[in-house]
This record gives C-alpha cells, structure tokens and sequence, in this order.
C-alpha cells in the first residue's frame, strides 16, 4: 500500500480515538489551545505548528484544489494556528495563498511569511510589492530573504520596510545544512527576527551551532522539512508508532517527528507542508500537550536513524 493511503488509513482510526485509551481520548478533547512561544525580538506570542506551501500549493486556478487547501487553512486557524509560509519561488503559491484566505476570510487569523528571492535593489521591492498583491495584505508580518540570495542587498530594504511598517519581522532563509556556514555568518553579523532552517530527527546538524547561536543571539527559529524531506515518514510506515509515545500525546509518525523538532528550546515553530487536510488534522496535533524529555528524543532519533 503506498505511504499516503497507508498514512490516511492510520489518521481515520487516530481521528475516531480508536487507537487511544479513554484516558487519553478524555484528555486530548480538554486540551483546547495549541501551544504558542514568544517571538525573541518582540515577546509576540507564536503558534508553534504552521503551514508550509512549497509545491503543495502551487495548484493555480484549480478550483477543486483550491476548495481542498481551504480547508487545510482552516483547520490550521480552528486548531489555534496562524503561520503559513510561502515563496516567489514557489510558482502559483502565494496567489493561492492569498485567494484562499479570502475565501475563508483568514487574512486577519494568518501570520503571512514569504520571501524575496531575486538581485538586485529594484527587482527585490518590485518582487515583494507583488507578494503583497498576491497575499491580498497591506502588509507582510514576515519578509524572508529566500537562500540568501543578494542578502546584503536585499536585507538594507527588508530594514527600510520594517521601519516603514510594511513588514514587521525580517529574516532569512535555506533548507540545505551545506549553507550553514553561510546562516551562521549572517546571524553572528546582522540584526534579524528570524532564520528558517532545515531540522529534523535524521538531520541535526542545526544543533551543532545554528539553535544555540539563535538563542544566544535571541533570534526566532522556523523549521523546514521536519519530515528530512518526507523521506523519514516513508522509512517509519512500516514500524509501529511506539507504546511510549503516547506519554507525550502522540498517536502517529507524524506528531512524534513535529515533537522531536518542537522540543528544541531554539525551537519558535515549524511550518510542514501539506495540501490535505487530513494531514493538516493529524499536523496540528503536534502543537498540543507536552513535548519529549532528551531520554525519549534520543528514542525518536534511534528510530528515525
């Protein structure tokens, strides 16, 4: 059976509380509000579970996809979410984005991050001066410079947009640990709100450095590719979810992942990506109850190995 219908299979009895005790059932219906943590430059307080839109959302004018992400959307913002990442980059996404937010009149429950993801002065503003047409925003909470790309460049108007109200966080942005050196350079010599960086249970090089130079440096973290990729969920589908991860509320391979990446103290919030609701359903749940202790985190690690 392929990993998706497997993965919706499991979700189906997950949702109907089939696979839970009635102690647990009871206690994950009173647990009501998803878990936030504080922006470090502001003391904002942030959903720690979000949305992703890198090739998920890039349906264009589908309407059938489009009613599909609408409901992805929603259940992000009825489960106490708001962030929903996107990029230039990312073909039909950010229009997508922004038509599916109207339509469930989301624009005022989101935390929009996008990214600039061009050279060059002129082309940066008139690439992000499009995101906000696209997103249908006055403004942007969160303006990304997109795998550094002409960061120097690009970070001097970030700063005049910010000050000017048009954005109200900055950052910067790469979902590949061989640009680490590159992320660490920056956050050592700028001031930013945020970096994005891939972290994963099999892919923990950000521990190394990047998470303990953001906390020092009191810079908010979002994690990409908490799945390592989508590959790990496709090696742990034929494993048993184990008994003992219902101690920290998990009842599948995809909450336990968000788990492990969440209780990362560096850790501000992590944005998978999906265009099916049933997995925004089982996605969100990562964001409730408490997180694992180093003992089962290094359990999660040996088994995502």
């Amino acid at each position: 059976m392929p990993v998706d219908a497997l993965r919706r299979q499991f979700l189906l009895l997950a949702a109907s509380g089939t696979l839970l005790p009635f102690a647990a059932r009871q206690a994950y219906a009173q647990t009501s509000t998803m878990n936030k943590r504080a922006i470090p430059s502001t003391g904002e307080m942030l959903p720690v579970v979000g949305c992703g839109t890198w090739r998920t959302f890039d349906v264009g004018n589908d309407p059938a996809a489009q009613a599909r992400l609408a409901d992805v959307l929603q259940i992000l913002f009825d489960n106490g979410g708001s962030v929903i990442d996107s990029s230039p980059m990312y073909g039909s996404s950010e229009a997508v984005a922004g038509s599916v937010l109207t339509r469930i009149d989301g624009h005022k429950r989101a935390f929009v991050a996008t990214k600039v993801w061009t050279e060059g002065r002129d082309a940066g503003i008139a690439q992000m001066e499009n995101s906000l047409r696209l997103w249908q925003q006055p403004r942007i909470d969160l303006m990304q410079i997109h795998n550094l790309l002409d960061w120097q460049t690009q970070l001097a108007t970030l700063r005049d947009w910010k000050a000017r109200g048009r954005i109200r966080y900055i950052g910067v942005t790469h979902y590949t640990s061989s640009a680490f050196g590159e992320v660490e350079a920056v956050m050592r010599s700028e001031k930013i709100d945020f970096v994005q960086i891939n972290y994963a249970a099999d892919d923990r090089a950000a521990e190394e450095t990047l998470l303990p130079l953001a906390k020092e440096r009191g810079i908010g973290v979002i994690v990409n590719q908490p799945f390592g990729g989508g590959g790990l969920l496709g090696r742990l589908k034929d494993k048993p979810v184990p008994e003992w991860s219902k101690e920290i509320g998990c009842t599948t391979w995809a909450q336990l992942l968000l788990k492990f990446v969440l209780a990362h103290p560096a850790v501000t919030c992590v944005i998978p990506g999906t265009g099916r609701p049933e997995y925004m359903r089982d996605n969100v749940r990562a964001g409730f109850g408490s997180y694992p202790d180093e003992g089962i985190r290094r359990r999660i690690a040996e088994l995502a190995a």
